[in-house]
């Protein structure tokens, strides 16, 4: 059975439950299978050799994760060529691509953890709750190292933007 970490974050004031580890600095990262689309499946090592900046919404239709994913997606574009800026979400594939289109988005690399919420679990952010993955950010060096971790204590708040920047940059 997978780890249950509780008064570790709400959602509007009331406590939610996190499943799975919580990742530090240091830590490898754990290895993902999400989906770029219904058919195609990404792993961790389909972004090897890269620095990774991983944005984790819980579902693209609200205002914090539409602000959140339209601001790394505006960092991506001088981060340069390798670095690359994945957004993570239980929103369908489908959902997302109507979405990116709509806003504009062309940057950022939206990736589905709809199917089993395998990577909600790995990385310590799957809301017994609400089946959503919760706000967070990790920045993984080119050898998957843990370089940066933001668990969002308040579902609604919005992530250190600069500080996960900063942390890509001290890595190219």
């Amino acid at each position: 059975m997978a780890q249950e970490r509780t008064g570790v974050a709400t959602l509007k004031g009331n406590p939610i439950t996190l499943i799975g580890p919580e990742l530090a600095v240091g830590d490898q990262a754990p290895d993902f299978s999400l989906n770029k689309s219904l058919t195609e499946v990404v792993s961790l090592q389909d972004y090897a050799g890269k620095v990774k900046l991983i944005s984790v919404v819980p579902s693209i239709d609200t205002g914090v994760c539409d602000a959140q994913t339209r601001r790394f997606n505006e960092a991506a574009a001088a981060l340069g060529d390798n670095v690359v800026v994945l957004t993570v979400s239980v929103d369908t594939p489908f959902a997302q691509s109507r979405w990116c289109a709509a806003a504009g988005i062309d940057k950022v690399v939206m990736l589905s953890d709809y199917k089993n919420n395998s990577f909600g679990e790995a990385y310590g952010v799957l809301i017994k709750e609400l089946a959503l993955d919760m706000r967070s950010i990790f920045v993984l060096d080119e050898s998957n190292n843990v370089k940066y971790v933001e668990y969002l204590p308040e579902m609604t708040e919005h992530p250190n933007y600069e500080a996960a920047i900063e942390a890509v940059k001290a890595l190219v």
